[in-house]
């Protein structure tokens, strides 16, 4: 994997020049270290960064030293958050295999903690990820008094998706964000719940009015954490039945998802049937597949990002601070989930970075 260092070249520095102190990527290269052995915010970082002074000096330029913690806080809230995403971005792109075929979820989530007394809104982040990769693939700001709708598209086109399978939850089901997907050469399975009027409807009366063959239906069953879980999948190619089906671009498959869960523990049995549009034959193999896989974006980024990352915890809310600083641990998380030399847990992989200057230089690949 390419060093992530590598991609801030082009950064803006917002620091005065008449007032700088330290070079930004001296603080960017700190800072990233720093989360990748644990620390979580930038008096974490200012101790980490005092206690590896000496080592640091031998490939940093450090003119004066460690910046203090309020000089973190500073630089990440002036930063252009747009101009940080699309490093990342780039980044992303260079080290990560997009293929044929390869299923690309969108969901949005809060930093709970970014919001202050009501002065300040909550940050709301939408991230693409790839179960694939293991990695997330770029993520963008849902601007304030917005939401999800009008965030995904532009998250979109800033992504190179041709190929791939876009699974979105019922707040992407929307003409616009189908119509960008295909335009992007990709497909899309989008859930479906009440917000587009009749539809939800239409294609509850489809599946009740129709007979669907063998071909058409995939079953699977799954046993983990105490549970059973059976999922049916029944696809309709049949459109009929959608009013105004046209206005969604390249339509061609309704979908229901009939499952099962059975808990272990205490016996009792949970059903539940959801519904999908998509751009796909009916294939219901394929999309049932697809559809299970949509939820990594919940198992392996929203739950590392607050359980091995303390997401959730952070306090960061000066200028940009917040926005910045995600980049930086999904840049961190990208990195540690792709380490699969070293056979121990995240939480583990980055004791042993912040102990091991040898493993964090092989973690960021960076040559010295």
């Amino acid at each position: 994997m390419e060093s992530p260092i590598n991609f801030f070249d082009s950064l803006p520095d917002p620091q005065v020049e008449r007032t700088r102190l330290h070079e930004l990527k001296d603080i960017i290269f700190i800072t990233i270290a720093a989360v990748l052995s644990g620390c979580e915010d930038w008096n974490d970082i200012e101790l980490y960064g005092k206690a590896k002074e000496g080592w640091l000096k031998t490939f940093l330029k450090l003119p004066h030293g460690i910046p203090s913690h309020d000089t973190f806080n500073r630089v990440f809230a002036a930063i252009d958050p747009v101009a940080l995403e699309k490093c990342f971005v780039e980044w992303v792109q260079q080290v990560a295999e997009i293929t044929e075929g390869q299923i690309v979820s969108i969901d949005g989530k809060r930093l709970c903690n970014s919001g202050c007394d009501g002065k300040k809104s909550i940050v709301h982040m939408v991230s693409a990820w790839s179960n694939a990769n293991n990695m997330v693939l770029g993520q963008l700001k849902v601007e304030d008094k917005s939401n999800e709708i009008t965030a995904i598209p532009a998250l979109l086109e800033v992504l190179d998706l041709k190929g791939c399978i876009i699974t979105i939850d019922a707040m992407g089901c929307q003409r616009q964000i189908a119509e960008t997907i295909i335009n992007k050469g990709a497909d899309y399975i989008l859930a479906l719940k009440g917000n587009q009027g009749h539809m939800l409807d239409d294609v509850e009366e489809a599946f009740k009015e129709t007979v669907v063959e063998d071909k058409n239906m995939d079953r699977q069953q799954e046993v983990n954490h105490g549970r059973i879980e059976k999922r049916c999948c029944r696809v309709i190619a049949d459109l009929d039945w959608v009013c105004k089906k046209e206005e969604w671009k390249n339509l061609k498959s309704i979908i229901a998802i009939e499952s099962e869960r059975y808990h272990k523990h205490n016996g009792k049995t949970e059903q539940e049937v959801r519904y999908y549009i998509s751009s796909l034959a009916a294939d219901a193999t394929k999309l049932n597949g697809a559809i299970r896989e949509h939820w990594g974006i919940e198992n392996k980024l929203h739950w590392s990002l607050d359980v091995v990352f303390g997401e959730d915890q952070s306090q960061k809310r000066a200028g940009n601070a917040a926005q910045n600083f995600s980049i930086i641990t999904r840049i961190a998380l990208n990195i540690i989930k792709n380490d699969k030399k070293t056979k121990i847990s995240m939480k583990n992989k980055r004791h042993k970075a912040g102990w091991d200057n040898n493993y964090l230089l092989n973690l960021i690949a960076l040559k010295i």
